[in-house]
């Protein structure tokens, strides 16, 4: 094989590799909720992915726009996975503490 040819070769099962090890952390949070995940580090995960993406284009490298884009992808439902269950979980407690003000 070419040097290029494992220079993308690399590149893209090391895409793949930081691309997929967010996949269980998206299931933790439409399973349990995201509360121990910030939103500043989702916000500024997404911003050095959607960097790492516009380096890729530039360069036109395929490898580093799929993954990265992948991953923006995955990060922008983690956030609105967490924001719905964030909202589900305040609507529960604030039901409960009617209930039990009313009890």
């Amino acid at each position: 094989m070419r040097l290029e040819m494992w220079i993308t070769v690399v590149g893209t099962v090391a895409g793949f590799c930081t691309t997929f090890a967010f996949v269980p952390q998206v299931v933790k949070i439409w399973k349990q909720g995201g509360r121990d995940l910030s939103y500043g580090m989702l916000a500024l995960y997404l911003v050095g992915v959607l960097l790492w993406l516009a380096y890729g284009i530039m360069l036109n490298a395929r490898a580093i726009i799929l993954t990265n884009a992948a991953t923006a992808t995955l990060i922008a439902f983690a956030t609105l996975l967490k924001a719905w269950t964030d909202r589900r979980y305040a609507a529960r407690e604030s039901l409960a503490t009617e209930a039990s003000e009313q009890a």
